[in-house]
């Protein structure tokens, strides 16, 4: 069948992209799903700095890709051996397809699936499969799931079904921004009712951050950024506390609000400076978490002795170390509930024509979540 993709020919272009415009809309032919996978039909996408990542070349990816990862839609068909899902179906999707058997899987982890990561890396589905060409040219599939198309295909193992009764816009930030935000903070961070946490990194991953810390009923709440606006709107989403990291204080200001420091600090700019503040501002015993993503070639500088004489927790968490059958639903109801309000973090609606316009002002530090949603 025929479907219009955000085709991304080469990494790299200089900016404004309102200018060198690094995506193209196009049409593309997609082969019918094979075993193990469906067609969707793309409800809503959203823009993550993940996408923008591959856009600048912080993340090289293979070339040509159809990119996004980040969405939600409906089930258009089924191919042979599908047993989840069904045409009509609501579903999320998830830029790890877990394959089930590796050895991560069988521990519980499926965001570290082995086979899923290759599969991502290759631009390729799981089983290897490319299903989307252009003019006659293969093109790769970005980590599972190209969403920024008006249809995919793609392996039943990239979509977790949702209730038909949420709404599908906001549905879409919970296959990235909630899953790696809220994620960070409850399940990697295992952050308890009473204790404080700071969220280094406002965008959108890190103010979800802020919404899953207000969720777990963190005492003191600790919102950093460079950004003012983004500060304040941390604060508006129950932050308690705000700071730049510049502010030549900021370590000791958070240390006196919190008696001493953080018990959970979670980085989420993808920044080294961001992460050595997050550490600098953990308690002795406390844990640091980072989902953030910088250059493969950043480095970091940390004291082992404070590993060891303050028992100190430095870890990753990739995908918000989240079992997405379990937590994608459970982050659904939550948002139902009004406990995770995501509609907050959205500040923008686009179509898909409008794409490279987004994604200046994602580079530009303009928007929180931006969202097309397609007709």
């Amino acid at each position: 069948m025929k479907a219009k993709i955000s085709l991304l020919r080469e990494m790299g272009l200089s900016r404004p992209y309102t200018e060198s415009r690094p995506l193209e809309i196009v049409e593309a032919d997609l082969d019918d799903p094979g075993p193990g996978q469906v067609l969707v039909r793309m409800a809503a996408a959203g823009l993550c700095h993940s996408d923008l990542s591959t856009i600048n070349g912080d993340r090289p990816r293979q070339m040509p890709v159809a990119l996004g990862h980040e969405a939600s839609g409906v089930v258009q068909a089924v191919g042979p051996g599908v047993t989840r899902l069904a045409a009509g179906d609501h579903v999320v999707m998830v830029f790890v397809a877990s394959c089930g058997h590796c050895i991560p899987c069988a521990e519980g982890r499926p965001a570290l699936c082995e086979p899923g990561a290759a599969a991502g890396a290759n631009g390729t589905l799981l089983n290897g499969d490319r299903k989307i060409s252009v003019d006659g040219e293969s093109v790769n599939h970005h980590i599972g799931v190209s969403a920024f198309s008006t249809h995919a295909v793609m392996s039943e193992n990239s979509c977790i079904r949702i209730d038909k009764d949420i709404p599908l816009d906001k549905a879409a930030l919970l296959g990235c921004a909630v899953l790696t935000g809220v994620g960070a903070v409850l399940n990697s961070g295992n952050l308890k009712m009473g204790q404080s946490c700071a969220v280094v990194g406002l965008g959108g991953v890190g103010l979800a951050g802020v919404l899953g810390a207000v969720a777990a009923g963190a005492r003191t709440l600790v919102a950093v950024d460079l950004s003012e606006d983004k500060r304040r709107h941390a604060l508006d989403l129950g932050a308690t506390h705000a700071i730049d990291p510049r502010d030549a204080d900021a370590v000791a200001r958070v240390r006196d609000w919190t008696g001493g420091g953080v018990d959970l600090a979670v980085e989420l700019a993808g920044a080294v400076p961001a992460l050595e503040f997050a550490y600098a501002i953990t308690r002795r015993g406390g844990t640091t978490v980072t989902a953030g993503l910088p250059h493969p070639d950043a480095k970091m500088t940390v004291a082992p002795v404070t590993l060891t004489a303050e028992e100190r927790n430095l870890k990753g968490s990739y995908v918000g170390s989240c079992v997405p059958v379990r937590d994608i639903p459970r982050f659904a109801q939550m948002m139902q509930q009004g406990q995770l309000p995501i509609e907050k973090l959205m500040t923008h609606r686009l179509r898909l024509d409008q794409i490279n316009e987004g994604f200046e002002r994602l580079a530009a530090g303009e928007a929180i979540r931006q969202v097309i949603v397609f007709d």
